[in-house]
């Protein structure tokens, strides 16, 4: 008999639902997300649009959603109207009777007089609320990050291995590392040292360029979780963060164990490697770029179309996209892309690129290539866009062109050390958001 009350094989279907359904998931999603530039002037991170039709925090729910989790809370604060807007649009189709919800939880000082300090400060506002609750355990999640994950697989470690704290990790280059939290391990996964964005990462034994990160998910015995936030909190020389304070304490007093994301990613179908594991931070515009245009490719990394892990999102109410005019030098046409509903490509041709919805693209030899286009963006005749990202609602002029000429696109635009190009309807004197 397990602590649970669930007999038989401790990873058995039955084992894991139980632990699912005896879980609440808290989404960090108050982040800015600054390297993102102009795409977070409006908008947190985890609202930003990815992959044509989702936003970014549509991954980590799709994820509680599919694994079983259906207590979700969701911590807001920087400029979260967008993503408030989207969880209310795309989210509210879990039911109430069987203590199902998506709750929105954003700052509102109900600890102190202060807004969000850090991560762990963020949930400890939110304790009162979590009590009320009464979960066995908690499972903390960062909401900007693109990746498909059982968490039910992490949940069955944590009991299995006897944590008091589990902390989800990846093998990553040691540049890279730098970023994140790395963290040291015996040979039974338990952590020994954990760093916060160290300038020299400690690489894993006999791999000397990979370094072991945390992907900011976190399992906690709920009650432990409390101890922890309480005694944070009440600490005057801390920054109430997990990576910076927390587990750095932890560590050496209590049972923290690394998880393996190859031991619960959800791998591409038909990849042939069961361990083809897909993690992004989307963190830069280039590397935004470069994941939305990864999906374009005939096999991405990240497989969209695989029906056994879905990705929920709201589903606008749009018609289907349509190529027009079938003339010799005016043709609507679009090659190795991904075209949304909504979109008009008339006599005008699309390459290597994404179209989120009601895209248009009109004629007059208009070019597309290697670019991801927001939604409702009007393209004007004669334009031509290469290696670009056109934010939201954007208005392009008839005979623009950008990408080829990379003085003059620095000059107008805001371009990345990587040479792709952010148009925002801003940079082009147009004015979406206003006073007066």
């Amino acid at each position: 008999m397990s602590e649970d009350g669930i007999t038989g094989v401790a990873n058995s279907p039955r084992f894991v639902s139980n632990l699912t359904k005896n879980s609440l998931a808290l989404v960090l999603a108050g982040g800015r997300g600054s390297r993102l530039g102009p795409l977070t002037d409006w908008r947190a991170k985890p609202a930003v649009p990815f992959g044509g039709k989702f936003r970014i925090i549509d991954f980590c729910l799709s994820n509680c959603i599919n694994s079983g989790i259906r207590r979700v809370g969701v911590l807001t604060q920087y400029k979260a109207h967008s993503l408030i807007r989207h969880l209310q649009l795309g989210w509210g189709f879990l039911r109430g009777e069987f203590s199902e919800f998506i709750e929105i939880l954003p700052a509102q000082q109900r600890m102190n007089t202060g807004w969000y300090k850090g991560t762990a400060d963020a949930i400890f506002q939110n304790i009162d609320i979590l009590r009320a609750h009464r979960p066995r355990y908690v499972v903390i999640l960062a909401g900007d990050h693109i990746y498909r994950m059982d968490y039910g697989q992490m949940l069955a470690e944590h009991v299995q291995t006897q944590a008091d704290m589990t902390v989800a990790c990846i093998e990553v280059g040691l540049e890279e590392a730098r970023s994140f939290g790395v963290m040291s391990v015996n040979h039974e996964d338990r952590v020994v040292a954990f760093t916060e964005k160290p300038n020299d990462p400690v690489p894993i034994p006999g791999q000397a360029d990979r370094a072991l990160a945390s992907m900011g998910i976190y399992v906690f015995n709920t009650d432990f979780l409390y101890e922890q936030l309480i005694r944070d909190a009440d600490d005057p020389q801390s920054s109430h963060d997990f990576g910076h304070d927390l587990i750095p304490y932890m560590v050496p007093r209590y049972r923290v164990i690394a998880h393996r994301f190859r031991h619960s990613c959800i791998s591409s179908a038909g990849s042939g490697n069961p361990q083809r594991c897909y993690w992004r931070d989307v963190g830069t515009i280039d590397a935004y770029w470069a994941a939305n245009i990864d999906l374009v490719h005939v096999t991405p990394d990240l497989d969209l179309y695989d029906s056994r892990w879905p990705i929920w999102t709201y589903q606008e109410q749009l018609p289907p996209a349509k190529f027009v005019f079938d003339d010799e030098g005016r043709r609507g046409v679009a090659l190795d892309s991904l075209v949304s509903g909504g979109c008009i490509i008339s006599g005008a041709t699309v390459r290597r690129s994404l179209l989120f919805s009601n895209v248009r693209v009109n004629d007059g030899n208009t070019l597309v290539e290697d670019s991801v286009i927001l939604p409702n963006v009007r393209m004007g005749e004669g334009a031509r866009l290469r290696k670009v990202v056109v934010e939201k609602g954007a208005i392009i002029p008839p005979g623009l062109v950008v990408g080829e000429d990379p003085v003059e696109d620095a000059r107008r635009f805001h371009r990345t050390p990587g040479g792709v190009t952010l148009i925002t309807p801003e940079s082009l004197g147009q004015q979406l958001h206003f006073v007066r």
